[in-house]
């Protein structure tokens, strides 16, 4: 809860906005542990989501230099094979079935060399071919309806002596034995009308074609194919298959939502990470080409469209997720030269270990937030409570309430230092109040009349005492029995005083000056005052009876009463005050308690005094008599009893304890 100091304009000052110690802290604790904790997050955040970046960044360009190593090395190996029997097997100068068996053990031995062909062949200007499929493949296997112990299969489409054309399809073992022959119908198949014989013939250079989907095997390859260089009219052809290729792309995919692709020159995309997507583009299998007319996948479309230039990194952000793209030309590589490789990965799987340690960093934060915030609220209640002992030591203090001091104990310097401090000052303020009337003092500063010399008038009831023969009973005893009597007498003044509502101004030697209605307004200043005098009276009647058991003298006292306006206030020097009464009403009581001695009376009182208690109060009238000082006489009365006299008893009990031995 706030509080506001003073308020608007109190005391000239501006309104201040106060908080217990304990929020403050706690919210202090609370934002310095957030700003910490918060700025270390972030920060270590941001670095670990650059990092992040940085590292996927990398592995990007890391997967598509792996994959182009993969399609150079591929595209390589079959090359060389492909140029090797180009240019030197001169047993493919002749078609066949001329050197059959040279031919067949080349065409072994190349497809033994590289796991990745799917086939090699050979076709001639005459619309004649050879071809060896090697039959690992399930779907060659089952297609040419292969027997169990073959291993690779060749078939030959050759004229023969008698001119006609014919089909023939021959099955070896792995150790190159001819297993079956067969003779196959013709499929109207001429090689001269293939893409890959066209690319090559009569050319210097291998020409690469594809990707796309294999007849037979529905696989995704491409043909490598260089004209021979002893007849440019015949051209030696390679399938590959590409499926190690894809296996890698769908294997190596640095996220589980990541994709990689291949793309021609003219953005279509030819190879894909995923096979589904490849099972679906591959709608043109009877032409042995891939249909990618119309994109099916709206990644694909996205990534396409947000394409960076040249081999360079790009974001897009595709149905609700960002993308971090890597594209990378493919150079040096006849097998897809002049296509680029693409990678793409969402940034929130790349960033997902950023994501997790920024949650755990904030669910740490939390728990160290929660734990300082606790540890503050405990160590500002420590402090709390010595401040409160403090804070009711003051109070007390400001009471002039002189209880035995608290020891305030804190592990805090400042705290222990102020509590010892307060008890230094409790003692001096306690000695000085010996000095001064407390209770005139406290009431004093309650009412607000303690603020400068100032004073004004009011009316009060004024109340004077003095001993009979005190002279002569000082000059009989010795100093020190003297106080000791007076210190008994005086604490039962003050004392009843204090009972009855009224203030002790002054102690005057063995007299006493006390005022009712100053500095705290009492309605029924005038009875207290004589409901005090009877108090008195019969408090001193049992001191009195204890003094004579013991020998000493009885302290007879006279009470003088007059109730008038008086000019009341702190007056002085500027660094010496006393509160005190002054005019004719003042001086009035103090003439009243000097008449007892011609009336032969304790207590006597005006007749402004009867007019405000006579319901309260017997009195019994004595005439008029002059006062010393006044003009006019006064009306004198004697205070009798009170009317609804309480019992005594405990006065007197009270009254006999503090009599001095």
């Amino acid at each position: 809860m706030s509080h506001v100091k003073g308020g608007p304009g109190a005391n000239g000052q501006p309104a201040v906005w106060t908080k217990p110690l304990r929020s403050l802290l706690g919210l202090a604790m609370a934002a310095l542990l957030i700003a910490v904790s918060g700025t270390l997050i972030g920060l270590g955040y941001v670095r670990a989501r650059e990092a992040a970046l940085i590292r996927a960044e990398a592995d990007m360009r890391a997967f598509s230099e792996r994959l182009i190593d993969r399609l150079g090395i591929l595209s390589g190996r079959t090359t060389a094979l492909v140029g090797f029997t180009a240019s030197i097997a001169n047993s493919f100068l002749v078609p066949p079935p001329e050197r059959m068996n040279d031919k067949i053990k080349l065409l072994r031995e190349i497809i033994a060399q590289s796991a990745n062909l799917d086939g090699i062949y050979a076709g001639y200007p005459n619309g004649e071919f050879i071809q060896a499929v090697d039959l690992r493949a399930d779907a060659w296997r089952k297609a040419l309806n292969a027997p169990d112990a073959a291993a690779i299969a060749v078939r030959s489409m050759q004229t023969e002596q008698t001119g006609d054309r014919s089909n023939r399809l021959i099955f070896l073992d792995k150790d190159g034995n001819q297993l079956l022959e067969r003779r196959l119908l013709s499929t109207g198949f001429d090689p001269r009308k293939r893409p890959w014989y066209q690319a090559a013939v009569n050319g210097t250079m291998p020409a690469a074609i594809g990707p796309y989907t294999m007849v037979t095997t529905g696989a995704l390859g491409m043909s490598i194919s260089q004209a021979h260089t002893g007849n440019g009219g015949i051209v030696i052809g390679a399938d590959i298959d590409l499926g190690t290729i894809t296996d890698f792309m769908a294997r190596e995919r640095l996220t589980a939502d990541s994709v990689a692709f291949v793309m021609d020159a003219a953005g279509k995309p030819i190879m894909h990470s995923d096979r589904g997507l490849m099972a679906r583009m591959a709608t043109g299998k009877d032409k042995g080409e891939l249909d990618v007319s119309k994109p099916v996948d709206p990644l694909l479309t996205g990534i396409k469209a947000n394409l960076p230039a040249g081999n360079g990194v790009g974001f897009a952000d595709i149905d609700g997720r960002t993308y971090i793209i890597l594209a990378t030309s493919v150079k040096s590589v006849l097998l897809l030269a002049g296509h680029r490789t693409v990678v793409a990965a969402p940034l929130d799987e790349l960033t997902a270990a950023a994501n997790r340690n920024l949650y755990q960093g904030l669910a740490i934060a939390a728990a160290i937030v929660i734990f300082g915030l606790l540890a503050a609220l405990f160590m500002a209640r420590l402090i709390t409570q010595s401040l409160s002992q403090l804070t009711a030591n003051a109070n007390r203090l400001q009471d002039l309430d002189f209880t035995a001091p608290s020891q305030v104990t804190s592990h805090v310097t400042e705290i222990s230092t102020l509590g010892r401090a307060m008890n230094r000052a409790r003692d001096a303020i306690f000695t000085f109040a010996l000095y001064v009337p407390k209770e005139l003092v406290r009431k004093g500063i309650e009412s607000g009349q303690f603020a400068g010399r100032s004073a004004r008038r009011q009316e009060v009831t004024a109340w004077f005492t003095d001993i009979y023969d005190f002279t002569t009973l000082s000059e009989q005893r010795t100093p020190e029995e003297v106080v000791a009597l007076l210190s008994g007498y005086f604490d039962i003044f003050n004392e009843t005083v204090s009972a009855h509502g009224g203030e002790i101004i002054q102690f005057l030697g063995d007299s006493v000056f006390a005022m009712w209605n100053a500095p705290v307004a009492d309605e029924r200043h005038a009875e207290n005052a004589c409901r005090c005098a009877l108090a008195v009276e019969r408090k001193l009647n049992v001191f009195n009876a204890g003094l004579k058991s013991r020998g000493l003298p009885e302290l007879r006292t006279r009470f003088g009463i007059h109730t008038g306006t008086a000019v009341v206030g702190s007056v002085g020097a500027r660094d010496r005050l006393q509160y005190t009464a002054m005019g004719d009403t003042v001086n009035v009581a103090s003439r009243l308690e000097g008449m007892n001695k011609v009336y032969g009376t304790a207590i006597l009182a005006s007749s402004a005094v009867v007019a405000l208690c006579d319901d309260a109060i017997v009195f019994r009238p004595l005439g008029e008599a002059q006062v010393k000082g006044r003009a006019t006489a006064l009306q004198l009365f004697e205070v009798v009893s009170e009317r609804d006299r309480p019992a005594l008893q405990a006065d007197c009990l009270e009254t006999q304890a503090k009599v001095p031995s």
